[in-house]
């Protein structure tokens, strides 16, 4: 198949390689961010303005390079849909990386699936973290099931 898309075998290594390397890194930046999060982060329907949002140009120079690494994501993580590799984490990576107008809608949107919080939760509690709060606004709740 590589030779078909015109990519030598080496290249398929390093395609694999760096694919297990994300995977790899997934695995652990994942757990360390849900930990990470206030217990009350999802609890309003709006996000509040940052704290750390300084209008200044260290501020703006971590945005941007933040943005341009979400987009690298983007694309690599397009590009491994049909080529080896972790496509789907990639994509979620880089939406987590991105800014763009409905980000928290879309985060809370996600949260809002049982199985979803109940898992963060599980990995919050493992670390003895107290469990996400969450409060479905009234465009979560029509998507949440609802206990018989």
């Amino acid at each position: 198949m590589l030779e078909w898309i015109g990519l030598s075998r080496g290249a398929g290594w390093w395609i694999t390689i760096a694919s297990l390397a994300m995977l790899l890194g997934a695995l652990i930046a994942i757990p360390l961010v849900v930990i990470q999060l206030p217990a009350d982060y999802f609890v309003h329907p709006r996000r509040a303005a940052s704290r750390l949002r300084r209008r200044s140009r260290l501020w703006l120079i971590a945005l941007v390079a933040k943005n341009l690494l979400g987009l690298a994501f983007l694309l690599l993580g397009a590009l491994m849909l049909v080529l080896p590799g972790q496509g789907l984490l990639t994509l979620l990576l880089a939406a987590a990386l991105l800014d763009f107008p409905g980000k928290f809608r879309l985060q809370r949107w996600v949260i809002a699936r049982q199985g979803v919080l109940d898992s963060l939760n599980w990995i919050r509690r493992r670390a003895g973290k107290p469990p996400l709060l969450f409060e479905p606004s009234t465009d979560d709740e029509s998507d949440r099931p609802q206990p018989c």
